[in-house]
């Protein structure tokens, strides 16, 4: 048996320190994650449980590549977060267990198409066009953390062109990564190679070609790339 066409090739993310690398198999996504950020945007934090989306894996982009700017917007925003790389999975996950699924961390930018966003939100329509598109989940190496994989206060940042944007700890997230991981898996199986992106600080805004971003975990890591037309 023989396929139509080559399949493409899978999406996969550098290991810091390791010659391997990591294969990425779904990316699911928290939203409004910090209370600043829920305020920033008219919300209630913790008013409701987390919200989840999705991003297709061929959304990542590795090695501080530039990113295109996207179609069909003229509103894109950067929001600068964790991301949870699993190394295990399950359904109806405790959050006694979740941190043991945890492989490693990464930092990732969640790219929003936000007057896209918008308009679903005031429609009731879904959001893949606003969050599932092309280059939309710049992320660095991934970095193992075989025993302490609570973070605790680490601090998170974004700049623009040089500018701090976005600034705070992780343990400002409302909901915590163990929490976020059994959460999460009340509505999905999950496995070795999904990741996380679990929420962005307040501070997020518009980018526009020409713009270079730098985020960083203390940590973790950092990611640092232009925008192009």
């Amino acid at each position: 048996m023989s396929y139509v066409f080559s399949p493409p090739a899978p999406t996969s993310i550098p290991i810091k320190g390791s010659s391997q690398i990591f294969a990425v198999n779904r990316i699911y996504c928290v939203g409004q994650n910090y209370s600043d950020h829920v305020k920033e945007m008219g919300g209630d934090p913790k008013k409701n449980p987390p919200v989840f989306f999705s991003k297709p894996a061929n959304s990542i982009v590795i090695n501080n590549l530039p990113v295109k700017y996207p179609s069909a917007t003229g509103n894109l925003h950067y929001e600068v977060e964790l991301v949870v790389a699993l190394g295990a999975g399950g359904l109806d996950i405790s959050q006694a267990e979740a941190l043991d699924c945890v492989y490693g961390y990464a930092v990732g930018i969640d790219f929003t198409r936000r007057d896209l966003q918008t308009a679903a939100k005031e429609s009731g329509r879904p959001w893949d066009t606003a969050k599932g598109f092309d280059q939309s989940a710049p992320i660095s190496a991934i970095k193992p953390f075989d025993t302490e994989k609570n973070l605790g206060n680490s601090r998170i940042a974004l700049s623009l062109n040089g500018e701090l944007k976005q600034e705070a700890t992780l343990g400002e997230m409302i909901w915590s990564v163990s929490e976020i991981i059994a959460e999460l898996s009340k509505f999905y199986e999950l496995k070795a190679g999904d990741l996380i992106f679990t929420g962005t600080p307040s501070g997020v805004s518009s980018v526009i070609p020409g713009d270079h971003l730098q985020a960083e975990i203390a940590g973790i890591g950092e990611i640092d790339f232009d925008i192009l037309n």
